[in-house]
């Protein structure tokens, strides 16, 4: 763990020992007897490791998946950095989360960025090189292994399965949550080395703040309780002495010790789910029955572990596959060999703690307590798998074969694998170069994805193709007659095909099938503009005043309010004039016409006022401002 190099004091080794030496049983070998780097060359290397997969992040654009909830679309972020925005982010649950420090980090690349989206990469790809570089320091400081600890840390760097959380802004949320817990394991590392209020207090904030950017960090006090076995080694064994310098506790104390975190847990986990269950974001039970999450989460287990082998095939969203028995009772067991054998060898230290790091970090989104609509996702593998890297590199160094192999045939092995992942992740990071790419791959790797379908519709809509884009609808509303999203979107092509029926029908049903603010404003809205075109003014009204009902700030509204009222007005004294013609009574009417956009009609109302009265000269200009027909 993390510590001051001056303070030797503080019972850790100093920096040169740090590199060259260890207590580590599994730190012979050749991984570490080879000549340890510079701390700091070692750390500017892997900067550079980090990065270069990333580069061409720069030129994407934002994409059309949250990240118009979270910046372009968000007036709240886009009004800057002032006390009412930070007010705001530190009561707001919108978009189904509470994490104060991820709005307030947006809101802040917003006023240094604007729409420019390079700057954004830049912001979360500086985030997740400080994220390996806190790993390396991390590791190298609690195991004196600096090559394993810069191997685990490269692994880490440029696996593809992190390309999600990096490419995606909406997800710099996980970059900067993870940042925090690992700066509250550093800060943990120099508090176990001499313990005080003042450290205990810093590892506190520094968890706080992890919570405060998103609630998946949730876990903190339990991994503690895992480095405290290894590699701190702080669980007093017996009589025993210590094997390092750290101060040593029963198993008592040290759970003491963590309950204040855990109470910080307790409190973030009853905000989330609150935060969650306004937004909409937790399914109704019968939707997605206990039974069939815990089957899910079982068999997500096994998944995770295979793409953090094998990382192929991955997407943005993974639609709710259906489970087999077979499938259930293969990945059981295979996460109980697993277990077992992480048990069998528990006196590696990393072999077990680094399996229940991986286990453990995943339960707050492994879909027991389902959030979402999707089964599993690899941005939740961001931090659970720093276990899976570390116990591998660890695991490897122990073998026989490979301690008696000559330390540049290691390197060899270790760049080819490097050499490996890193193109794996530039090709993936390559398919959020645009909305196109993006869903079209999700499509290719997935079946039955009602998100993609929908995306890429939306995306082909922006292209102007607007026929593909309604097969991917249609694609949708077959996956899912309930789905609003296609609803909404094929209502708008019966909208400018002028099928106002069929389009009202579409915007209905997508009306009576979610809870999504975003979605019912914009259902409610299209549905009010085509009672508007029917000059159906009573029923346009009534659907207006149910969106003010549910939103009582929507500006489109009250704007559409407005045009109905006065569509009601224009109707009542077309019917006046037709029993009391009046020349300035038409011109009235035309006006009214004119500014509701029914220039046919306005043009017949100022034709009959002139009619009524030649000399009127008001309504010879306002026909004269009508384009030809």
């Amino acid at each position: 763990m993390g510590t001051s190099r001056r303070k030797r004091q503080d019972g850790l080794p100093s920096a040169r020992r740090t590199l060259t030496s260890s207590n580590d049983p599994a730190a012979s070998g050749t991984l570490s007897s080879a000549k340890a780097p510079p701390i700091v060359a070692a750390c500017c290397l892997l900067a550079v490791v980090a990065a270069l997969p990333y580069v061409s992040i720069f030129s994407h654009p934002f994409v059309n998946y949250d990240d118009e909830t979270y910046l372009t679309q968000n007036p709240r972020v886009q009004a800057g950095l002032t006390f009412a925005a930070v007010r705001w982010a530190a009561v707001s649950t919108y978009a189904a989360n509470w994490h104060p420090l991820t709005w307030m980090l947006h809101t802040l690349n917003w006023q240094m960025f604007h729409e420019n989206a390079s700057g954004h990469h830049g912001i979360s790809l500086l985030l997740h090189v400080s994220n390996v570089i806190l790993l390396f320091l991390i590791l190298v400081r609690s195991t004196a292994s600096p090559w394993k600890s810069w191997i685990a840390a490269a692994i880490f760097a440029v696996h593809p399965l992190n390309v999600e959380s990096v490419a995606w802004i909406a997800e710099t949320k996980n970059l900067l949550s993870t940042m925090f817990f690992l700066g509250g394991l550093m800060a943990y590392g120099w508090y176990a080395a001499r313990p005080s209020v003042k450290r205990y207090v810093l590892v506190a904030v520094l968890f706080m703040a992890g919570l405060a950017s998103k609630p998946m960090v949730i876990t903190f006090p339990f991994v503690l309780l895992l480095v405290d076995v290894w590699p701190l080694s702080r669980v007093a064994k017996g009589s025993r002495p210590a094997s390092n310098s750290i101060p040593q506790f029963s198993w008592g104390r040290l759970v003491v010790e963590k309950i204040p975190l855990m109470l910080l847990s307790a409190g973030s986990a009853v905000i989330t789910i609150i935060a969650q269950g306004r937004g909409g974001a937790i399914p109704p039970s019968e939707y997605l029955p206990f039974s069939m999450r815990v089957a899910n989460s079982i068999c997500s287990y096994a998944v995770y572990l295979e793409k953090a082998f094998w990382p192929r095939g991955l997407a943005p969203f993974y639609p709710w596959p259906r489970v087999e028995v077979w499938q259930l009772s293969l990945a059981a067991l295979f996460i109980a060999g697993v277990s077992a054998l992480a048990r069998k060898f528990r006196k590696r230290g990393y072999s077990l703690i680094g399996w229940l790091w991986f286990l453990g970090t995943l339960v707050p989104v492994i879909g027991v307590i389902q959030v979402g609509g999707q089964s599993r996702a690899d941005r939740y593998t961001y931090l659970p798998c720093i276990g899976i890297y570390v116990l591998c590199v660890w695991a490897v160094a122990d073998i026989s074969l490979l301690q008696r192999m000559k330390n540049k045939s290691v390197a060899v092995l270790v760049a080819a694998l490097l050499v490996a992942l890193s193109l794996a992740t530039w090709r993936q990071a390559s398919y959020w170069q645009s909305d196109y790419d993006l869903w079209s791959h999700t499509l290719a790797v997935t079946t039955d994805n009602l998100v993609a379908e929908d995306n890429l519709g939306i995306a082909l809509l922006h292209m102007g193709r607007s026929s593909e884009a309604m097969m991917h609808f249609q694609n949708a509303e077959r996956l899912s007659p309930t789905d609003a999203i296609s609803r909404i979107n094929l209502g708008a092509d019966y909208q400018d095909q002028n099928r106002l029926n069929e389009a009202a029908d579409e915007y209905a049903t997508a009306i009576a099938n979610t809870e999504d603010p975003s979605l019912l404003a914009t259902a409610y809205e299209n549905l009010g503009k085509v009672y508007l075109r029917k000059a159906d003014y009573v029923r346009a009204q009534s659907v207006y005043e149910r969106l003010l009902a549910k939103d009582p700030k929507n500006v489109n509204a009250f704007l559409g309010l407005g045009r109905a009222q006065m569509g009601k007005t224009a109707s009542a004294l077309s019917e006046t004039l037709r029993q009391q013609p009046s020349a300035s009574g038409y011109l009235q009417l035309g006006q009214l016409l004119q500014q509701l956009g029914d220039e046919g009609r306005a043009r017949q109302a100022y034709v009959t006022a002139l009619k009524l009265d030649p000399k009127l000269h008001e309504a010879k200009d306002a026909l004269g401002s009508l384009v030809s027909p």
